[in-house]
C-alpha cells in the first residue's frame, strides 16, 4: 500500500511486513502480520506485505522495500535465517540480530549461556531415544517439561510425571525437532515481561485450567486469565521486570522481545525462555502489556519500527 505524502513515510521508506513462512507456527504469523499491516494503513506508512516462502531472496528484492518489519515466528523467521538474508540484502530490519535470534530461538542454549552468567532457569537435561527415562525423571524432581529445543507457541510441548509418558512426549516433541529437552516444573506462578527497546513493560500474570500454559490456553481458550496489574507488589514487580531485562540483554537480543517467568515456590523467579518476535494477534501479550503502559497497538508498531531506523 502507497502512502507517498505521508511524514512517516518519508522518514521509513517502504516497509516489507515479513510474514507466514513455512514453521508450524504460520497460522500464529498470518494474524500477526495482518494485524501489522492494519496498524501500517492506519499511521499512512507505506508498505508491502510478504508471506515468505522458499525463494524469500527473490521476493524481497522484486520487493523494493527500504526496511522489514519481521513478523515471522519459529524456524526461518526467529531463529537468524531471515535476519542475515536481510542483512546480506543491506536492509534494516526489526528485532535482534542474527546471532541473539540464533540463540533465543534455541531453548537448550539460551538455557546453557543464563545458567553459566548465573542467570535463574530451571534444571534441564538434553534427551535421545536412549535415555534411561525413570533416571530423568528422578534427577529432575519427578515432573518435567517437554520441549522441542527450537519451536514456539508450546508446539510439541508436554508435561509429564511417569516414566513410559516422558518417553511417549519425547517422541512426539522430536516430530518437530531433532533436539528435545526436558526440564524440571516449576510449581508455582507463571509471568511474562515484554521488553520495548530499554523498557520492561508492565508484566502479566498467566494463569489457565490446562495443565500448562499450551497452544490451545495461548490462541483458542476463552478462559486463560491475563491479570495486569500481575498480583506481585511494586518492589517484586520492579525486580521480575530487571530480572527479565537482564536476561533479554545477556543474550544479545534488541529491540523488543518477551521474556516468559516462573515464580517458584521460594519466591525465585526462574527465566524460561525469550521470545524474541512475540506474536501480535488478538491474544497477544506484548500488544496487552503496551496497552498497561498507556501504548495503543499503532504506536507500539511505530516504536518498533523506528529502532530499525539506527541499523
Amino acid at each position: 500500500m502507497k502512502a507517498e505524502n505521508s511524514p512517516l513515510s518519508t522518514q521509513f521508506g517502504r516497509v516489507g511486513v515479513l510474514f507466514g513462512g513455512r514453521s508450524a507456527e504460520r497460522d500464529i504469523s498470518l494474524q500477526s502480520g495482518a494485524a501489522v499491516v492494519s496498524a501500517l494503513a492506519a499511521l499512512g506508512i507505506d508498505h508491502v506485505a510478504i508471506d515468505i516462502g522458499n525463494h524469500s531472496i527473490d521476493h524481497l528484492q522484486k520487493a523494493g522495500i527500504d526496511r522489514a518489519f519481521i513478523a515471522l515466528h519459529g524456524p526461518g523467521g526467529e531463529d537468524g535465517r531471515i535476519q542475515a538474508v536481510l542483512e546480506y540484502l543491506e536492509i534494516p530490519y526489526t528485532g535482534s540480530d542474527v546471532q541473539a535470534s540464533a540463540i533465543g530461538m534455541d531453548k537448550l542454549r539460551t538455557k546453557q549461556l543464563w545458567r553459566g552468567i548465573g542467570v535463574n532457569t530451571p534444571d534441564f537435561t538434553l534427551l535421545n531415544e536412549h535415555c534411561d527415562w525413570a533416571q530423568v525423571l528422578a534427577s529432575l524432581g519427578g515432573e518435567v517439561m517437554v520441549k522441542p529445543a527450537h519451536e514456539g507457541s508450546s508446539i510439541g510441548m508436554a508435561r509429564v510425571s511417569c516414566a513410559e509418558t516422558l518417553k511417549a512426549a519425547y517422541a512426539e516433541a522430536a516430530k518437530f525437532d531433532a533436539v528435545v529437552i526436558a526440564e524440571r516444573l516449576v510449581r508455582g506462578s507463571e509471568y511474562t515481561v515484554a521488553i520495548l527497546g530499554d523498557r520492561a513493560l508492565p508484566a502479566i500474570k498467566l494463569e489457565t485450567e490446562h495443565s500448562f500454559y499450551d497452544y490451545d490456553a495461548k490462541y483458542l481458550a476463552d478462559d486463560t486469565r491475563y491479570l495486569c496489574p500481575c498480583e506481585l507488589d511494586a518492589e517484586t514487580e520492579l525486580e521480575l521486570q530487571a530480572q527479565a531485562l537482564r536476561a533479554f540483554r545477556d543474550i544479545g537480543c534488541r529491540g523488543w522481545g518477551r521474556v516468559d517467568v516462573m515464580r517458584d515456590t521460594a519466591g525465585v523467579f526462574q527465566m524460561l525462555e525469550v521470545n524474541t518476535v512475540p506474536g501480535m494477534t488478538d491474544h497477544s501479550l506484548v500488544p496487552m502489556a503496551a496497552k498497561a503502559a498507556g501504548i495503543e497497538f499503532s504506536e507500539l508498531i511505530l516504536a518498533i519500527l523506528s529502532e530499525s531506523l539506527n541499523r
